[in-house]
């Protein structure tokens, strides 16, 4: 079984004339073109844009200009100040605009040799402001790394880690959407109630035990009615594309409060989010089977079953995070690496989320916004968030300079990235996610 269709907008040999889209290793090569929103300056309006190389193209300025030509409503779309418009389309007009917008980036092309028109519509990203993609309606948070599962249930309950739903069914909460940031907002150390081990009794105040979850978020396309669920062989026309998510996570306030009905302020605080919204289609060349259970594991119900999910359901991306604390960005000290991890591990692929999400009958909508869960892998080194890295605060982290950490201090910046690579295809990268810590 074959996997998704790659066509000329995946092609290699494809170049762009925005001479750093070319540059080995760039995040944002012509085969890319990733979406996002962006404003010139804090008095423009937002506009959605596209990243090429290290510029992003206006794309509303695009279609006035006659640059692309695109049928009425999906030409509207690209007016608006969200990507919403855009994942309201259905699959094919959203492939029509990626081979518009590969044709008009390639070098040779009318484009080009227009340096007016260059001037007008392609600025440097370090010199505009990026924002979220979308409005966000509903966010929800899965659990769909078994490693991780597995680790924290382990500190927790060293007898039965998983719990006996686990290899069932999707585990997730819903989270809070109106405090999803984008990449670069500070974080401002969340308070709240936690017990200390040796106390008798819970006490107020700032979290002491602040962390990151290295996550990777999927975007909503389309709309199913209230109460109509989403086929599986249907799920993956309703995910518009992914970014980098970090769901910053207060550990002391949700071990005291995660009983009985799971996360709430530990969580609802800041989620970040990465400002470029990655495509499905260009994810194409990188797709990957779904994670091999191991034998004696149950096989997942028919809802969560097709061959086409087993067979390439995965996503071969690369996520590392790394951490500059204080001191580090005073001496000039660049970012450590604390993990690199492979998002083919994941226990559950995007689309058994989606599916099992919309299984109630849920409608989801244009711009929602499913986190995938801290990605985890079997070794130390691929451990996505310092809850595991530090088990719980046993294990203290080495870096640079001499300084240790087991939870975020005030100070510390968390950069998270990723990228896809194999033989044969471009370089893609899904570019950072950046957040500092800043006192409550």
């Amino acid at each position: 079984m074959s996997g998704p269709p790659l066509d000329a907008t995946h092609d290699p040999a494809r170049r762009s004339f925005v001479p750093r889209a070319n540059l080995p290793g760039a995040d944002f090569p012509l085969q890319n073109l990733p979406l996002g929103v962006f404003r010139a300056s804090s008095q423009d309006r937002p506009r959605i844009g596209v990243a090429i190389g290290e510029r992003v193209l206006d794309l509303g300025g695009a279609v006035e200009s006659g640059l692309l030509e695109l049928p009425g409503r999906l030409a509207t779309a690209c007016h608006g100040a969200t990507l919403n418009g855009l994942m309201a389309e259905p699959a094919e007009r959203r492939h029509d605009l990626r081979m518009a917008l590969s044709e008009a980036l390639l070098e040779g092309s009318r484009f080009s040799q227009d340096r007016t028109l260059q001037d007008k519509l392609l600025r440097a990203q370090s010199e505009v402001q990026l924002l979220l993609p979308a409005m966000i309606g509903d966010y929800t948070d899965f659990y769909a790394s078994v490693f991780h599962a597995s680790n924290v249930g382990s500190m927790f309950r060293p007898d039965n880690p998983l719990l006996p739903n686990y290899k069932w069914v999707p585990i997730g909460y819903h989270g809070r959407a109106s405090s999803v940031v984008v990449s670069g907002t500070p974080v401002r150390r969340p308070a709240g109630q936690s017990r200390a081990p040796d106390a008798a009794a819970p006490s107020f105040g700032p979290s002491r035990m602040l962390d990151y979850e290295l996550e990777v978020g999927a975007w909503v396309a389309g709309e199913n009615p209230l109460g109509t669920p989403v086929p599986l062989a249907e799920a993956e026309q309703r995910i518009f594309g992914v970014s980098l998510l970090n769901d910053w996570s207060a550990r002391d306030l949700q071990s005291w409060e995660y009983q009985p009905l799971g996360p709430f302020l530990a969580k609802n605080f800041v989620t970040s989010v990465s400002p470029w919204v990655v495509t499905l289609e260009a994810l194409a060349p990188f797709r990957a089977p779904a994670f091999t259970r191991p034998a004696g594991d149950p096989a997942p119900l028919d809802y969560l079953a097709a061959p086409a999910n087993e067979a390439f359901g995965g996503f071969g991306i690369t996520l590392e995070v790394s951490l500059q604390t204080a001191r580090m960005r005073e001496q000039g000290v660049p970012p450590a690496r604390l993990s690199r991890s492979d998002f083919r591990q994941m226990y559950w692929t995007l689309a058994q989320l989606l599916t099992h999400h919309a299984s109630n009958g849920c409608n989801l909508r244009p711009g929602d916004l499913l986190g995938s869960g801290t990605v985890s892998g079997p070794t130390r080194e691929e451990r996505g968030c310092l809850l595991e890295l530090s088990w719980r605060g046993k294990e203290p982290l080495a870096l640079p300079g001499g300084e240790t950490r087991t939870f975020l201090e005030d100070g510390d910046e968390v950069v998270l990235a990723g990228y896809c690579e194999r033989d044969g295809a471009v370089r893609i990268g899904l570019g950072e996610c950046r957040g500092l810590v800043r006192a409550g």
